[in-house]
């Protein structure tokens, strides 16, 4: 692939002056790294671990270890780890599920979560599918405040009005498909501590998809009692080919267990079918993977705001997740951001994405994959929904250096913004 002259040379101006950031993001993947070793060297991980297991699955200890090993890395009490989970999505409503019972609240502080919970929680779609809502089960939402901060008198306020109804805070740590900030793991933990000093019942659940590993903690560490993630996200490394986990409280993570299998088995069986090593595997990528994908989101931030776009974060922004907005302001331009990426990318780059109903979504949603685990967005991935302000969403890439290369190929196919 053969770029402008004029692209080559602001991708070399955009490392000069990205170097501090890539610096810093470096120093994290070494921290993050170090965590997960450890981990790794305290549960004595060895390559018996990585035997497959069949049938129900009792005593698998590979299993059984990498839950261990999840949880320390995650500053957690207990975690599930599971190739059986196939999406964050599927991973969310085992949680939820698993909470929440008829007359409880479901209560969203961070606004709208993302688009394919709406049907999960009764927001949309057919009455009667088995949501959230056909159990009894309410739903309230607050709004960030207009500073990308949570507005601390409406929740008080809603908690104290809800009681005990109010069984579970829910927060979206992404952005979503909402032109947002996103949360910080220093953010996640000051509402933690807001909400248990007025019920120190509820429930505080996050979900922390594309945020792992981008800080050197995560919200467990802060107080959260679950937070729930897509191996084929930031924490499966590249290496996971599918998979989803769910960490927090031994008490959370055991109701939960209930809901992905049934109550009095919960997380005691499970054959892993060799998935075992690549999900280790994943793990141990997964700081240094994250940092990648990181770098690739600088870039990207740097070069579209010199060709005009409106971008968040901007380029010299300190990241709490791995995704990148960029607002393109017409179908034509979201569009021809995804043909670029799909151009850019190892697998299936001759392919032109469409816009389609895909399932889940209430709008038009076109997506570019280039992939090796399909719909994996730790690798160069972008979408979005087709409604104004056109924004591309974009997160991954497996090396810095294909990043790159997908950053460049988006750009040459969208060109400068038109006013």
């Amino acid at each position: 692939m053969i770029f402008s002259e004029s692209l080559t040379a602001l991708s070399r101006q955009a490392e000069e002056a990205l170097a501090p950031h890539f610096s810093r993001i470096d120093g994290i993947a070494f921290e993050n790294t170090q965590r997960v070793m450890d981990a790794f060297r305290e549960h004595r991980v060895s390559d018996t671990m990585f035997q497959s297991t069949s049938g129900y699955g009792y005593d698998d200890r590979g299993r059984e270890v990498l839950e261990e090993v999840w949880a320390d890395v995650m500053g957690a009490e207990c975690a599930i780890v599971r190739h059986t989970i196939i999406s964050g999505t599927h991973a969310l409503s085992i949680g939820l599920f698993g909470i929440l019972r008829p007359g409880d609240v479901m209560y969203s502080v961070a606004g709208k979560p993302y688009d394919t919970l709406e049907e999960v929680i009764g927001l949309s779609g057919t009455p009667g599918n088995g949501s959230l809502r056909d159990f009894g089960i309410g739903y309230e939402q607050t709004d960030l405040s207009p500073d990308g901060s949570f507005n601390f008198e409406e929740i008080g306020n809603k908690l104290r009005e809800l009681g005990e109804r109010a069984k579970m805070v829910f927060v979206q740590r992404s952005k979503g498909y909402l032109n947002r900030k996103t949360l910080s793991v220093a953010q996640i933990g000051e509402l933690v501590a807001f909400v248990k000093r007025i019920r120190p019942e509820t429930y505080v659940v996050v979900d922390n998809c594309y945020g792992e590993f981008v800080e050197t903690s995560e919200p467990t560490a802060v107080g959260a009692d679950l937070i729930i993630g897509s191996l084929i996200k930031n924490p499966g490394g590249g290496m996971a080919e599918t998979g989803g986990y769910l960490a927090g409280t031994r008490r959370a993570v055991e109701l939960a267990s209930y809901r992905m299998t049934s109550v009095g088995i919960g997380a005691e069986a499970g054959a892993t079918m060799g998935q075992n090593k690549l999900m280790y595997k994943g793990l141990f990528y997964a700081p240094h993977t994250t940092a990648q994908a990181l770098k690739t989101a600088h870039l990207a931030a740097y070069v579209f705001e010199k060709l005009g776009y409106e971008v968040e974060p901007r380029w010299d922004e300190v990241r709490h997740d791995i995704i990148q907005s960029v607002i393109t302001g017409s179908e034509e331009g979201l569009c021809a951001f995804c043909r670029g990426i799909q151009q850019g990318s190892p697998v299936d780059a001759f392919v032109t994405p469409e816009p389609w109903a895909m399932p889940g979504y209430g709008d038009r949603v076109i997506m570019a994959a280039g992939a090796f685990t399909q719909g994996s967005s730790i690798e160069l991935s972008a979408d979005g929904p087709l409604r104004p302000p056109y924004t591309a969403f974009f997160q991954g890439g497996l090396t810095y250096e294909s990043g790159k290369i997908g950053i460049l190929s988006a750009a040459q196919s969208a060109g400068e913004k038109k006013a």
